[in-house]
Formats: structure tokens, C-alpha cells, sequence
């Protein structure tokens, strides 16, 4: 009987690979080897064994092994781009995609995989995925990058597209999420409560969902964890290396806060003033950016408030690790958690000795090399351990940190510019679209109801939600002219329109984060409800650090009678006006300075418990250092 040849022994290994039977399969492979080592064939189907059993590195080897003898070999091109995107080599990644792409126009996959990558920027990513639909229209990862790109734009279209994503395909589960997200920014609650079923049932289930979904639909605290921990075993790639060795810099602690954030956004604002405040005698601060570069004030305070701002866009795992080993950082606080841009592949390496959670994400990781959440009394009191895999560190007062240099306008807008009669009653509900439910929205417009000639502004930032709101507000009999919508707009800006609002109508389970601090500072009460799990409290904690207690409510009832009675009896609203006025000097909320020793000092006790080899503990901080 003749041996077999080349080609019989790839077919054999083909045919092992797809019966499940891998190692007969790379025998196979290795036998071609043996007798022609450059035999191309053999290398790419060694290299898909090898990627099969997730050994990256050996496969990457074999697709550049190939493509040094065949440079066209368009599958080559896309499987080497999808090892590298998992290794964070977004640039190589980038290249090879596009390759793939031009050597292989009708296949769908390559171009999908390209325009994963131009996200952002939307307008050429969703072109890109377009374009890939006209050759497969039955294309689930197709349908939903094209969610993926019209969402922060045009969040009904996305929605529609994610919904294909996932009807194509079940496997895709977080389209199904995403699905739901999208509904709620454009206030579309056709199927909310039974997406919200589906939520539950498929956490149950240990699928997979937007950890951030769960805190606006109010999940419980012990599903929001269960949804954390699952999508970090499941969508987290985890680096066991270790942590890189650190060259000591000085006798100062080094701190590195990472963010994709730093520009004019939320998180910047918050926190550009603790980083001018930290004590530069004990502690080392610096910032590691992989966010995009806008040339914002914002961002130049940031550069000038740290001892270094390191760009990390664009670079690999291994490289931020070099970077966080080369600068010696002893803890490194993350302030993105699951929110968008996040790079979660960075934490999960282990950047430095003590990793802390913090301000971005109101909820737990779920896993991962994560020692620490920053927390206080209200959010996360000592009880709700049981629901973070991370060891809270429990400030003494608000955890959220406010920049008492920040903007404060004193000339009210315009109000005929907004569409408000001069004297009317203003209610405000500046917190995005997608934290508003139909109860709340019902609620509101039984205020409205109550109140002659009041108005209500709401913020909707793409113009997506406004008509159906319009639409919601009709159904329960209020005149839509009632309702007034704002867009983003700078910082003092918009500001400048609390100046307008008599009272601001809190949103709920996920409550006021920045939304809230910023009517405080601007003079505003603020009425909410205090629920279960971080994101439904942050507001109390807001008001609790402003003396303001009596405004924090348990139920929507409390909540739609408190509002009611305030903008029924202007003089006690002029009292709260005039108490926020008074403290916003000593308020915990506006004092930075006495937040950044509170900080510091669960700095301190993070790091001592690291160098005396114990594991990380729940810490609650007194309220004097």
C-alpha cells in the first residue's frame, strides 16, 4: 500500500478536525511537516489546531510562518489579526484585518472584522458593516458591529440591529442586552418589562449581559453580581503573568489612575481636583490614558495636575505593563469598570501590587485581580460585602469626589431660548434617556398635572428620545409643549441651566451620579428615592453630604408626594436654596481637600496590608486621619 501522500495527510487532518479529534489532527499536520517543513498547507492547519486549544502564541507563530512564504493568503491574514486583537496589538491588528479585507473582498468575515476596529469612528464603521451585509445580509456579527456603530447616534436603528444580531444567532448573547440598552436611550418602552424578564431570567440562567444594563433596570445586588462575575469569566481574556518587576522611583507611594476619560467628559470632571489636591510629599500621582486626545481644557488641567501623564492608546498589554513596572506604580485605580472604551484586559494582568475600583462603574467587577472598591456608608455600607469580589474601602463620607474649582455660572439662560414662560414652575430631569422608566415618566407628568404651568426639562444628548416621550406624554393627557429638551453643551454651559430649574425630579434605580452633584453645586434641591445596590444610592449619598437628608425618599409614592409638596410651597424650596448656598464652602461633598486625605489615607492602609503579606479586607475609614 503507498504511503499517503501531502495531500492525503491534510485531508485526513481535516477530517479529524472537524470529528473534534485535534490531537489526530496536528498528527497529521506534523507528519507533513516532517517531510516538507515549508509545506503551507500544513502550517495554516497546524496554526487553526493550535488556535483551536487557544495557544496563541504557536499559532501566531505558524500564520507567520505561512505568510513568509505565501504573503496572500487572506485567511492567514484575519485568524493571525484575531490573535493579535486578543493580545491587545491593536495597531498589527488593524493591518492584518485590512490585508485579509483586500485580498479576500467577497468574504464578509475579514471586512467585519476591519470595521470592529474603526468604532471609533461610527460613521466609517457603520459604511464598513453596511457594506459587509450586501455580501452576507444573514451576517450576525455584521448586524451587530452595525449596533455597535449606530448606537451612541441613532440607538432605534441599533437596536433593530442588534435584534437581527441575535435572532440570527442566540450565541450572540449580549446583543440581546444591548438590544434592550438601546431601546431604553430612545425611550422605547414598548417591551420593557419583558426585556427585563428576559434580563433575569438569562443572569439565572449564567448568560451573559451588560453588567450596566443591570444597575438601570434595577437588578438586585446578588444578580448584578452573578452578571459581573459571568461576563468576566466569559468575555475578560485573563493574563496570568506577572506582575512586572518595578523600579522604585522614590519613597513617595505611586499612584496611576487609568482612564480612557481623560477630555471633557463626567469622570474628568470629578476628579481633575484630587489630583491637584493629592499630598505630592507622600504620594506619586500619575495618569495612564488610552482614551482619545480633544484637545479639551479639561485634559490640559489633567496634564498639569499629575506628575505624569503617560499615553497608553494603541498599546498592548505587555507594553502597559512594561510602562506600569517601569514607573514603579504601587497601586493602580481604575476608573472605568464596565463602561464604554474600557480596557478591563489591562486589570485582568495584574499592573500592579494593589488594583482599586473606582468612581467610573457603581457596582462590582466580579472577578479579576481587583483588591479594592471605593465606597462609603450609603452605597456600600460594611452588610453588602457579600455582593463585590472586591474588599470595599469605605470612605467616611460621600465616595464621590467633586472639583470645588469647577464652574459656577451665575447668569441664568435664557428662558423664552428653552421655551419656558418667564414665570412658570420648572421641573428638571437632566440624567440620560436611558435611566428613565415609565413609572418614573408617569410620575413626573401627574406632577405636571398638578402643578399649573409648570415645565419639565429633560435631557435627551442625540435627539433620539424625544419623540417618543412627546408620545408618552400625550397618552397620559399632558400637552407635549410641557416638556423642553437640552443636548450636550460645555461644561458651564450647562451649568448655566440649573439657573433655570426650580427643582430636579432624580431618576430611578439608577440614580443622579454627576447629574446630581452638579444641581447641588448649582444651588438646586435635588428629589430622590434611596433603593438597593450602589447605583440606587448614590444620590442619597449626595444629599446626605450636603446636610439635605429629609429629601432622600423610599418609594415612588414618597418621592411623588415630597415633589409635589416642594413645588407647592416655594418658601421651604427657597430654604433648601439658601442651605446650599451656605455650606457649598464646608459641605463634604465640595470639600476636596478633606476627600483626598479620607482617600490617601485608604491608600495608605491598602498599601500597609500588601507590604505586611496580608490579603486585601474590608476597610471603613474614620472620619479623621
Amino acid at each position: 500500500m503507498p504511503a499517503p501522500t501531502q495531500i492525503d495527510l491534510l485531508r485526513a487532518a481535516m477530517d479529524a478536525y472537524r470529528r473534534g479529534s485535534i490531537a489526530e489532527a496536528e498528527a497529521s499536520c506534523r507528519d507533513i511537516l516532517r517531510g516538507q517543513p515549508d509545506h503551507v498547507g500544513g502550517l495554516l492547519m497546524l496554526a487553526v489546531l493550535r488556535m483551536a486549544v487557544s495557544d496563541d502564541d504557536a499559532a501566531a507563530g505558524l500564520f507567520q510562518r505561512a505568510l513568509t512564504l505565501d504573503p496572500a493568503i487572506a485567511d492567514a491574514h484575519g485568524n493571525l489579526a484575531m490573535i493579535r486583537q486578543r493580545q491587545g496589538r491593536m495597531a498589527d491588528t488593524a493591518l492584518l484585518f485590512r490585508r485579509a479585507a483586500i485580498l479576500a473582498p467577497d468574504i464578509p468575515d475579514w471586512r467585519v472584522g476591519h470595521a470592529m476596529l474603526c468604532l471609533d469612528r461610527p460613521g466609517m464603521a457603520a459604511h464598513l458593516f453596511r457594506s459587509a451585509l450586501t455580501l452576507a445580509p444573514a451576517s450576525p456579527a455584521a448586524w451587530r458591529g452595525l449596533g455597535l456603530a449606530l448606537r451612541g447616534t441613532d440607538p432605534a436603528q441599533a437596536a433593530i440591529a442588534f435584534d437581527r444580531a441575535y435572532r440570527l444567532d442566540p450565541s450572540l448573547e449580549l446583543a440581546a442586552s444591548e438590544a434592550f440598552a438601546c431601546r431604553l436611550q430612545a425611550a422605547d418602552w414598548h417591551h420593557y418589562h419583558r426585556d427585563r424578564q428576559h434580563l433575569e431570567t438569562r443572569i439565572d440562567q449564567g448568560g451573559v449581559v451588560l453588567p450596566l444594563l443591570t444597575q438601570i433596570a434595577g437588578i438586585t445586588p446578588a444578580r448584578q453580581w452573578r452578571a459581573a462575575a459571568t461576563i468576566w469569566q466569559r468575555q475578560v481574556t485573563w493574563d496570568p503573568s506577572p506582575t512586572q518587576p518595578r523600579q522604585r522611583q522614590d519613597g513617595r507611594l505611586t499612584v496611576a489612575y487609568l482612564s480612557a476619560d481623560f477630555h471633557a467628559h463626567a469622570t474628568a470632571y470629578l476628579i481633575t481636583g484630587l489630583l491637584e489636591q493629592h499630598d505630592r510629599s507622600r504620594f506619586r500621582i500619575l495618569s495612564g490614558c488610552y482614551g482619545v486626545e480633544d484637545g479639551s481644557e479639561a485634559r490640559q488641567r489633567i496634564r498639569r495636575a499629575v506628575d505624569g501623564f503617560h499615553i497608553l492608546r494603541g498599546l498592548d498589554t505587555r507594553q502597559v505593563a512594561d510602562w506600569a513596572g517601569a514607573q514603579g506604580i504601587d497601586i493602580l485605580v481604575d476608573l472605568k469598570g464596565y463602561t464604554a472604551g474600557a480596557r478591563l484586559d489591562l486589570l485582568s494582568r495584574r499592573l500592579a501590587p494593589v488594583q482599586v475600583a473606582y468612581l467610573g462603574y457603581p457596582g462590582t467587577l466580579g472577578g479579576g485581580p481587583v483588591d479594592y472598591l471605593i465606597g462609603d456608608p450609603i452605597v456600600t455600607p460594611p452588610t453588602d460585602q457579600t455582593f463585590y469580589h472586591e474588599r470595599l474601602a469605605i470612605l467616611p463620607s460621600c465616595y464621590q469626589v467633586n472639583d470645588r474649582d469647577r464652574p459656577r455660572p451665575d447668569v441664568p439662560p435664557d428662558r423664552a431660548a428653552l421655551g419656558l414662560p418667564p414665570d412658570s414652575f420648572v421641573f428638571g430631569a437632566l440624567n440620560a434617556p436611558q435611566k428613565i422608566t415609565p413609572d418614573l415618566f408617569a410620575c413626573w407628568m401627574r406632577l405636571l398635572m398638578a402643578i399649573p404651568d409648570s415645565r419639565l426639562i429633560l435631557y435627551d444628548p442625540n435627539g433620539a428620545a424625544a419623540a417618543n416621550l412627546r408620545a408618552a406624554a400625550v397618552g397620559m393627557g399632558v400637552d407635549p409643549g410641557r416638556l423642553t429638551f437640552v443636548g450636550t453643551a460645555p461644561l458651564a454651559q450647562h451649568l448655566a441651566r440649573y439657573r433655570a430649574i426650580d427643582l430636579c425630579l432624580d431618576s430611578f434605580p439608577y440614580t443622579g451620579h454627576t447629574t446630581t452633584s452638579d444641581a447641588l453645586w448649582m444651588g438646586v434641591p435635588v428629589v430622590t428615592r434611596q433603593g438597593d445596590g450602589f447605583a440606587a444610592r448614590v444620590a442619597a449619598s449626595l444629599l446626605h453630604a450636603v446636610g439635605l437628608p429629609d429629601l432622600i425618599t423610599h418609594d415612588l409614592a414618597g418621592y411623588e408626594a415630597l415633589a409635589l409638596s416642594l413645588a407647592s410651597d416655594r418658601k421651604r424650596l427657597d430654604g433648601l436654596k439658601a442651605h446650599l448656598e451656605r455650606v457649598r464652602g464646608t459641605a463634604p461633598l465640595f470639600d476636596t481637600p478633606a476627600f483626598a486625605r479620607h482617600l490617601e489615607r485608604a491608600y495608605r492602609l491598602m498599601w500597609e496590608r500588601h507590604r505586611a503579606g496580608l490579603p486585601p479586607q474590608t476597610l471603613i475609614m474614620p472620619p479623621h486621619d
